[in-house]
């Protein structure tokens, strides 16, 4: 990504100021301006000041944050380019307040050795946020043979998953944990048991039964929350949970951090807003893997963000044609949109303890922990950084704290604004957002890669 820094750089202001915002970082949260200075923070501080020939971004009313960071992102290239492309997911990336996002490999072909590593890093160097790339752990994703994990990693591959599909062989994965130990690297499971998920189309539960569809029980993905923790505790090394959706996963996780395994957990902003009511009207834009869950499981998850037991949410961003969802919901393709709604989406959950819009989830308890805006965007940025080894101190430019020296990957979030997603707004090349027509409250307002304001009043500069 370096030659991808420096091509973002050439095109950042000699001077920009974001003036009038409140910053929130790792260390709390106080008014200030910050200063930035080809391409890195040169001030932080109350009423700093406009250099001469200084570009000036407004942030009145918002929140300055490190850039966030998308743990889980399908960018769908190489293969599907008709659903995505690395430049439009990073562009909708962007204009989500993103500053990095972890490309998954479940591509055509899957980023499963080194060659599809190069090219997806090539393709990244015309993006517009840092991509880091995730490597399968088996080959082709199959679950039977461990992928060269070792020639990834030398080429920066921080985490290998086979998502979209849980590795089903436990012999298989305990080797894929050792070998990941020795390398130092992190692997990140999809925990669905594919034998007890079945043909399911929905969550087994009340609205499965009134609606005469096959679900998909809690249980396929506690079983293989349970493997997998077995396997770490037997083998050492370091896990990151996926998307957990089920509050028999959050009490696993808890027991396992409790004793001191090193596993960390994250959770997608569809699944703290969203429950299986969506599926009333069969539309396959509201069919995701794994499904959206019951009320109880909502709570849950929220539970579990405000505590702390979540480290992460991340959007499991999932682009397809319209082909793949305008079709019965046994024919769809699982998935949804989620970079640019992932910060009001989030908001409205956690922070104002409703689903958003109101109605649209069913009936998640309103009640729920609010969880403060530090925490909220720790979640979104410096948490999920560290897990993907984008950190300042493992020689990363993310989620860092807002001090001089630091690299300028900036979000400015506006918690108050509300606004209607329309078609046309989406920068991705798929459409299927459960959010489209809706009215959110929380808007990114600019977004900084590297000095560059790449998102200016909600806009994307290229």
């Amino acid at each position: 990504m370096a030659e991808a820094r420096r091509r973002t750089t050439r095109r950042a202001p000699r001077v920009l100021v974001l003036r009038g915002g409140t910053v929130v970082d790792e260390g709390g949260a106080r008014r200030a301006d910050v200063v930035v200075r080809e391409g890195r923070i040169d001030a932080v501080g109350p009423d700093l000041g406009v250099p001469g020939g200084a570009t000036v971004l407004e942030a009145d009313g918002c929140l300055v944050t490190p850039g966030f960071v998308d743990l889980h992102c399908h960018l769908r290239q190489p293969g599907g380019e008709t659903a995505e492309t690395v430049v439009s997911a990073s562009r909708a990336a962007v204009l989500g307040g993103f500053t990095a996002v972890v490309a998954m490999p479940n591509t055509e072909p899957a980023i499963d050795q080194a060659s599809v590593v190069r090219e997806v890093q090539a393709l990244a160097e015309d993006a517009l946020c840092e991509v880091a790339v995730a490597g399968a752990i088996t080959v082709g994703r199959a679950g039977e043979r461990l992928a060269p994990l070792g020639e990834m990693a030398a080429l920066g591959v921080r985490l290998f998953t086979d998502d979209g599909r849980g590795v089903q062989d436990g012999g298989v994965l305990r080797r894929a944990l050792d070998y990941a130990r020795g390398l130092g690297v992190t692997l990140a499971e999809h925990c669905e048991d594919e034998a007890i998920a079945g043909a399911g189309l929905m969550h087994e539960g009340v609205w499965s039964s009134r609606l005469g569809l096959p679900g998909r029980p809690a249980a396929a993905e506690e079983a293989m929350v349970a493997r997998d923790l077995a396997l770490l505790r037997a083998t050492g090394g370091r896990l990151h949970l996926l998307h957990l959706s089920s509050a028999g996963s959050f009490r696993l996780v808890a027991a396992a951090k409790a004793e001191g395994l090193a596993v960390t957990a994250e959770v997608t902003p569809h699944h703290l807003a969203l429950t299986d009511a969506c599926l009333a009207d069969f539309d396959p834009v509201w069919k995701v893997h794994p499904p959206l869950r019951g009320g109880a499981d909502v709570a849950a998850a929220r539970e579990a963000c405000a505590s702390g037991l979540v480290d992460a949410l991340a959007t499991d961003h999932a682009p397809h044609p319209p082909e793949a969802k305008e079709v019965p919901l046994d024919e769809a393709a699982p998935g949804m949109l989620g970079l640019q709604t992932a910060w009001p989406v989030a908001l409205a959950a956690l922070h104002d303890g409703v689903a958003p819009p109101v109605g649209l989830g069913g009936e998640p308890d309103p009640g729920s922990p609010r969880v403060d805006l530090v925490r909220l965007v720790g979640l979104l940025s410096w948490q999920p950084a560290r897990i993907a080894g984008l950190v300042p101190e493992e020689g990363g430019t993310q989620g860092g704290p807002i001090v001089p020296g630091a690299a300028a990957n900036l979000a400015v979030l506006d918690p108050a604004c509300r606004w209607r997603l329309e078609a046309g707004a989406l920068a991705s090349l798929s459409r299927n957002s459960p959010w489209l027509g809706a009215t959110l409250t929380g808007r990114v307002r600019h977004t900084v890669v590297a000095g560059e304001p790449v998102v200016v009043g909600g806009e994307a500069q290229r």
